[in-house]
């Protein structure tokens, strides 16, 4: 890593919010990954003096949020992470429209949201993620997701230029969004909801929560669903019913509670997920000639690729 970059890397972020060979392992929810040369947490307006200085220096950089979509290589990343975190007073509640920074939790946006009697991002409680990594992927769950709620998003540029995009100008789909094909980094969302009652949206969530620990593995580290669900088809049925429930290589399993879930069952290292998707993968196409595409988002570099 250029020296320079770094020493001006530490006159534009505080030292102690900048770490070298970081192990990614400990910023991702799957538990997995090698280390990054650099991992940075720069705070307002320092984000954009990061990404100024990565274009002066070509320094690839990466922005992660919780972590909780991810996939990291067992060699690590190259170049420069950006973890977006936010502080408790970067919600901001005004009538029905709540404004939000990018590396707040789903969940404490969907609590705060309560707190004020508005319903609608119930369904986002439980979601792991971040408000930046729930814009990027369009995330959502039991009926609901961030496009029914969103208004308007806060991004900057490759340049460092902040623009404001409508939810229209996203292109939000399935899963995705326009956000990284344009290199956009989100630095805050607007939502609207509705007026409801709090007592029947903390019944919601309670309800939605239950679910999900009946139903999935919340006892081991993921990445949550691991495949995106195909057209006319659960992933996790389909993996059931090619008989890979419990299918393990390495530390990697496939859930025994949701077959939609690849979990840490200990110590797995990235290799071992990805054999184990590739796995998934060329079974479910044998058995039912439906490919699965991977809903964890690949980061770093790994020893083999999945063939997708």
């Amino acid at each position: 890593m250029n020296q320079q970059f770094l020493t001006e890397l530490k006159a534009v972020t505080a030292e102690n919010r900048i770490f070298t060979d970081e192990p990614m392992k400990k910023h991702t929810t799957f538990r997995v990954g090698g280390p990054a040369d650099i991992l940075v947490q720069p705070k307002g307006t320092e984000l954009a003096a990061v990404i100024r200085l990565c274009r002066k220096y070509d320094v690839p950089y990466q922005v992660i949020g919780n972590g909780s979509n991810l996939l990291v290589g067992d060699r690590g990343i190259r170049g420069l992470v950006i973890e977006m975190l936010s502080k408790e007073d970067e919600i901001c509640v005004e009538d029905d429209c709540i404004t939000v920074g990018a590396g707040m939790l789903l969940s404490k946006t969907a609590n705060r949201a309560a707190e004020h009697g508005l319903t609608g991002m119930e369904f986002a409680a439980g979601i792991p993620g971040s408000i930046g990594g729930a814009v990027v992927m369009n995330a959502g769950a039991y009926g609901g997701e961030m496009k029914d709620i969103l208004t308007a998003v806060t991004v900057l540029d490759q340049e460092g230029n902040e623009k404001i995009l409508s939810a229209e100008e996203l292109e939000l789909g399935y899963r995705t969004s326009c956000i990284l094909k344009k290199g956009y980094i989100v630095t805050g969302a607007k939502i609207k909801l509705k007026h409801g009652e709090e007592t029947a949206i903390r019944a919601r969530m309670e309800e939605l929560k239950k679910q999900r620990v009946e139903k999935q593995p919340l006892e081991y580290p993921s990445a949550g669903s691991t495949f995106k669900r195909p057209e006319g088809y659960f992933a996790g049925k389909l993996i059931m019913d090619s008989g890979l429930r419990g299918y393990q290589i390495g530390g990697a399993r496939v859930s025994d509670k949701h077959c939609g879930f690849v979990i840490n069952a200990g110590d797995a290292t990235a290799q071992d997920v990805v054999a184990l998707m590739d796995h998934v993968t060329e079974v479910v196409r044998e058995k039912y000639g439906v490919t699965l595409e991977p809903e964890v988002k690949f980061l770093g570099e790994f020893d083999k690729k999945c063939d997708w």
